[in-house]
C-alpha cells in the first residue's frame, strides 16, 4: 500500500475530504497522518495491513463512532473514508503536543513532578475504562502504546480505539492483544479479548506506572537463556507467575537488574500492594476475581489521601505505615511525625498545608475525584496555625469538642484541631 503525500486528499464516508498535511509516524496496523478537515486539524490512521473480516471491522467502527466517545479521555473516531485500493481509514482528534507517549514515561525520559499526578494519571486511565464498560463497550487491546499522559497535570488520552467492541463480543479484527499486557487465557487461546481480560490489561497499565516494571518479569525470564516461543507460553500463558507473589518466590525481581520494584514496592502501602496481589495472583486463574475499574478508583483515591508531603525534601509519596502511631520514614531518609487527619466516611486524610479535599471527600455518595472541595492551607502570621479552607460552593458548619458550632462559608476556614467536626452537609468528618 503506497503512501500518501502532502496534499492528497481522501474522501470521506459522510462527504467532504481530509487533507493531508504530514505523516506523523507508522506502526504494525497502518500509517497515521496529520490531515486537514473543515479548516480543523486531525489525524488520521489508514490501514496498510490487511485486516481480517475488515467488512465486519468497518462495520464496527462505523457503529462505535455512531455510538460516540464514551469519555472525553478517548481520541475517539470520528468519520470513516471511503475505501482505496481495498483499505480505508478513520479521523480523529490530534494528540495535543504537551501529551508524551506512555512509554516515554516508564522509560524514565519524562517524569511526573508529584506522586499526586502520577495517581491522578492513574485515576484518568482507571476512570476512562469505566466509561467504556458503562457504554457496554471492552476495549480489546490494551497496552503501553494506547497511552498519552500530560505529565504537568496528569491528564489522559487514550487512543488506537478501533478495536474497541460491544459487550463481550471478539472483536473483527481478531486482535488479541500485546504480550505482556494479554490476560494469561488470552494468551493461550482459550478465550477471546472481553471486559474480564481488560481488567488484567487495566492491572498491568498501573504496575507500570507506579512501579515502572512488567508485573511477571523476574527471575524466570532473567536466568532463561532464550525466550522461545514455547518458554514465552509458560511465562504469560500457562504458567504466569506474578514477581511479588507471597506463596511462590521464584520469579522475584533480581538485585542490580530490576532495580524499580525492588525500590518502589516497599513504599506503597500494603492496601495498594494487595490490590495488585489480588490481580495477579488469584485474578490470573479466574478471571472473575479481577479487578474492575471502579475498585481501582477507590484504591488511588485512597493511595493519593496518603500521600504526604515531606517536611524535608518537600517529596510527596504514599505512605506504607500511615496507620500506625510511629514516626514516618521518607524515602530521603529523614523521619517525621504523622500528622492529624480528617476521617470522613471511609476516607482518612492526613492533614498539612497543600493536602487538597475532592468531591468524592465531601459530597455524599460521591465518586468525583476531581472537583476540588477543600484544601488545608497555613496561616501567613502564624505559621503553626493550619486550617481547612472551603473552596466548595456549599456552606459547611464546625463543630467544637465542647459543642460550639460555626458557620463555614464558601471561603471560609475551618481551624484544624483535634477533636473538630465538620459538617459537609450531608457527610460528618472529624480530625483524629
Amino acid at each position: 500500500m503506497r503512501e500518501f503525500s502532502k496534499g492528497y486528499k481522501i474522501a470521506l464516508d459522510h462527504g467532504g475530504y481530509a487533507e493531508v498535511i504530514r505523516k506523523i509516524g507508522s506502526g504494525g496496523q497502518g500509517i497515521v497522518y496529520e490531515v486537514t478537515l473543515h479548516n480543523k486539524r486531525y489525524a488520521l490512521k489508514w490501514y496498510t495491513c490487511k485486516l481480517k473480516n475488515q467488512e465486519a471491522f468497518r462495520e464496527n467502527l462505523g457503529s462505535n463512532i455512531e455510538m460516540g466517545s464514551p469519555d472525553d479521555k478517548f481520541l475517539w473516531p470520528k468519520y470513516l473514508t471511503i475505501e482505496e485500493e481495498g483499505s480505508f481509514g478513520y479521523v480523529m482528534d490530534l494528540r495535543p503536543p504537551e501529551f508524551s507517549d506512555f512509554s516515554d514515561i516508564l522509560n524514565n525520559t519524562v517524569k511526573f513532578p508529584s506522586a499526586e499526578i502520577m495517581i491522578k494519571s492513574g485515576l484518568n486511565i482507571v476512570n476512562g475504562f469505566r466509561g467504556l464498560h458503562r457504554k457496554g463497550r471492552s476495549y480489546q487491546d490494551l497496552n503501553d502504546g494506547n497511552f498519552f499522559i500530560n505529565v504537568a497535570v496528569g491528564d489522559v488520552l487514550i487512543c488506537d480505539n478501533d478495536n474497541v467492541t460491544p459487550g463481550d463480543q471478539k472483536n473483527s479484527g481478531d486482535v488479541g492483544g500485546k504480550p505482556g499486557y494479554m490476560a494469561p487465557e488470552v494468551f493461550r487461546g482459550d478465550s477471546h479479548p472481553n471486559s474480564l481480560t481488560d481488567f488484567h490489561s487495566l492491572a498491568v497499565i498501573l504496575f507500570k506506572l507506579f512501579l515502572r516494571h512488567d508485573p511477571l518479569w523476574g527471575a524466570a525470564h532473567e536466568y532463561t537463556p532464550c525466550i522461545t516461543e514455547e518458554r514465552e507460553m509458560e511465562l504469560y500463558g500457562t504458567h504466569p507467575v506474578f514477581i511479588f507473589d507471597p506463596n511462590d518466590t521464584s520469579n522475584r525481581p533480581v538485585s542490580g537488574v530490576h532495580p524499580n520494584p525492588i525500590n518502589l514496592w516497599p513504599r506503597y502501602p500494603a492496601f495498594f500492594q494487595d490490590a495488585f496481589i489480588e490481580s495477579f495472583v488469584k485474578g490470573m486463574k479466574e478471571p472473575n476475581a479481577r479487578l474492575p475499574a471502579n475498585e481501582w478508583q477507590k484504591i488511588l483515591i485512597r493511595l493519593r489521601d496518603e500521600a504526604i508531603s515531606c517536611p524535608f525534601c518537600k517529596r510527596d509519596w504514599p505512605i506504607n505505615k500511615l496507620s500506625q502511631n510511629s514516626p514516618i520514614l521518607c524515602p530521603c531518609g529523614r523521619t517525621y511525625s504523622i500528622p492529624l487527619r480528617l476521617q470522613v466516611g471511609k476516607y482518612r486524610v492526613p492533614l498539612f498545608p497543600g493536602k487538597k479535599l475532592y468531591a468524592c471527600h465531601t459530597v455524599d455518595d460521591s465518586d468525583d475525584y476531581n472537583t476540588l472541595t477543600g484544601e488545608v492551607i497555613m496561616n501567613k502570621n502564624n505559621p503553626g496555625l493550619w486550617g481547612i479552607k472551603n473552596l466548595s460552593q456549599e456552606t459547611w458548619e464546625m463543630i467544637t469538642p465542647g459543642g460550639e458550632r460555626k458557620v463555614i462559608a464558601p471561603g471560609s476556614v475551618v481551624p484544624i484541631g483535634m477533636g473538630i467536626s465538620v459538617m459537609f452537609k450531608e457527610l460528618i468528618g472529624k480530625i483524629v
